[in-house]
């Protein structure tokens, strides 16, 4: 982001984590209306950012179906799998689809140390109705509503709700929602790597790490979402240094 001509600016509050730095920008957005504006990068935060996020990403399933049309003849998967941490590429992932009951949608969310661990990010196992940055969804808070600190390896995924737009198609039933563990995601990353030879981002991995739990049929049309490239996450995969 530097090499770009970015200025970045570390979210030094909190456990520092993606929750922290949404903050901290919203809070400088609020305090200096005159220059700047905050432009969300995940599908939360107030009206109407969400929806305009999940729109701008839906280029993703409209990609999706015009390469499965030129390959098989068919612009509709068995399944499409998306990690979720906020849910930005997983919006996209799945916009065009939504309406094709056919299609089977499933989120993948970070289970971190395990679901029950203390550690984790699985918000639609551990979360309930609240409110944070400006909209209602489901969120990982206590019984008093403080928001419970997240958990997982991957720095985009460490998020303790998800965006309403993810709580409804939970609520609805119209996505699948499962999750996957540091040890399993870091696994499956490094098993892309070796197989195909490519890099993914440690929030990618965890939907490459969900195949294993669905009870597919070997002809069944499956699409995962590689939202990123891994060359962020080279040192954190150094350093699990399992491989």
């Amino acid at each position: 982001m530097r090499i770009l001509g970015t200025k970045v600016v570390p979210a030094l509050s909190g456990n520092m984590t993606l929750k922290d730095a949404t903050n901290e920008a919203m809070r400088h957005w609020i305090n200096h209306p005159t220059d700047t504006h905050y432009i969300i990068g995940s599908v939360v935060g107030p009206h109407p950012y969400p929806d305009m996020v999940a729109r701008f990403q839906s280029v993703i399933s409209a990609e999706i179906k015009k390469q499965l049309q030129q390959e098989i003849g068919n612009p509709y998967p068995d399944y499409v799998l998306a990690c979720i941490g906020g849910g930005s590429n997983a919006a996209g992932a799945f916009y065009n689809f939504l309406s094709d009951e056919h299609v089977n949608l499933v989120g993948v969310e970070a289970a971190g140390l395990g679901i029950d661990s203390g550690e984790s990010a699985a918000t639609t196992a551990l979360g309930k109705p609240g409110v944070l940055h400006g909209s209602k969804t489901l969120l990982m808070q206590t019984a008093d509503g403080q928001v419970v600190e997240p958990y997982s390896i991957s720095a985009g995924l460490d998020y303790p709700g998800i965006g309403p737009l993810h709580a409804h198609l939970f609520e609805t039933g119209r996505v699948q929602f499962l999750s996957a563990t540091d040890d399993e995601a870091m696994n499956a990353g490094i098993e892309l790597s070796r197989l195909e030879g490519i890099i993914p981002a440690i929030e990618s991995a965890h939907a490459i790490a969900a195949l294993s739990k669905l009870d597919l049929d070997p002809d069944d049309v499956v699409v995962i979402n590689l939202s990123g490239r891994g060359d962020k996450d080279l040192e954190t995969y150094i350093r699990w240094g399992k491989y």
